[in-house]
């Protein structure tokens, strides 16, 4: 019998982009349910949309990936509304999980959780050792409380709540809205938008210095789905594809992929790097040996073919690169 046949699952954050791969994966797993509460029907910051919702879907396994979330950007503009949105979204649900008694909640954080000096690779040991970078600070603290929540609940109440903490993905489907989106939907907009209007300019935030590691939608989907069937334990899990990149090289592979920019050839565009712009957490890679040791889960996507695809999709699928 399989884990998933008689589990019914609400997948909060369902109908985004990551959880738009996880309810695809999961289905294919034939649970008895899959519900995705939508946000115009359930607001998931109050107690009422909380109560109807965990009432509606019979859930007795919920997997919270519904997050008020942005680049750097969108981190500046909004850290209040983005600490309060997602602290009393997360506390509430696991709240009332735990009262409805919800058999297992897989609560999905974030990478900003980390200490904004911490060790390379992050290792879960270290998520405590100081505090985040400031910039997205607000909202990585009020993700990182839930792995607080569920801690304590396991060890009152005998809750199985469980914490992953997932770097900064990528993918088909991503946020390409300049004004909220991340590093890389944002550079393959700007590329592509530029090589289009045949514009030789292309402007990235910061020095290109700090590195990044980046795991693609897919992988990550099928690493919480992994998670939610195979780990029971309090300790978090980082959950990344252990492949590091600065800045610069993400945004010069980009512009060569996009075909806005080719190394070394004549009347390439041209990155141009506004150094006014804060360039954020310096490094960040994950140690990802205890995912790999405690359920299996390894990333499989080369990182060059999944920017591949995201950009193919893009130009197939996007209005603005049509």
């Amino acid at each position: 019998m399989s884990y998933w046949q008689d589990k019914r699952v609400a997948v909060t954050g369902g109908a985004g982009f990551l959880g738009s791969f996880v309810v695809e994966q999961l289905r294919a797993l034939d649970p008895a349910e899959v519900f995705v509460p939508r946000s115009a029907d359930y607001d998931l910051r109050e107690k009422e949309g909380i109560v109807r919702m965990l009432r509606d879907s019979r859930a007795n396994v919920v997997i919270h990936l519904a997050a008020a979330v942005g680049g750097i950007g969108e981190n500046r503009r909004n850290p209040g509304r983005f600490f309060y949105d997602n602290a009393i979204m997360g506390i509430q649900l696991m709240e009332q999980a735990r009262l409805y008694d919800v058999a297992k909640f897989v609560a999905v954080g974030t990478v900003c959780a980390y200490p904004k000096f911490t060790p390379v690779p992050f290792r879960e040991d270290d998520l405590w050792n100081g505090y985040p970078e400031e910039t997205n600070a607000p909202y990585g603290l009020a993700k990182k409380m839930l792995l607080v929540q569920s801690q304590a609940y396991r060890a009152q109440y005998g809750f199985h709540g469980i914490y992953l903490l997932p770097v900064n993905l990528y993918g088909p489907g991503d946020n390409f809205d300049l004004a909220s989106s991340h590093v890389i939907p944002a550079v393959i907009r700007k590329c592509i938008e530029a090589r289009k209007r045949g514009e030789r300019k292309v402007t990235a935030w910061g020095t290109g210095r700090p590195t990044r590691e980046f795991l693609y939608v897919e992988d990550a989907a099928r690493g919480i789905l992994m998670a939610a069937e195979r780990y029971d334990k309090p300790e978090p899990v980082n959950l990344g594809s252990g492949f590091e990149i600065s800045i610069r090289d993400l945004v010069e592979l980009i512009a060569e992929l996009t075909g806005f920019a080719a190394p070394q050839a004549l009347g390439s565009g041209e990155i141009v790097w506004d150094t006014s712009q804060p360039d954020g957490q310096p490094r960040r890679r994950l140690d990802t040996s205890r995912a790999e040791r405690e359920f299996g889960f390894k990333a499989t996507t080369d990182f060059r073919e999944g920017l591949k695809k995201t950009i193919r999709s893009c130009e197939q699928n996007a209005p603005w690169a049509r």
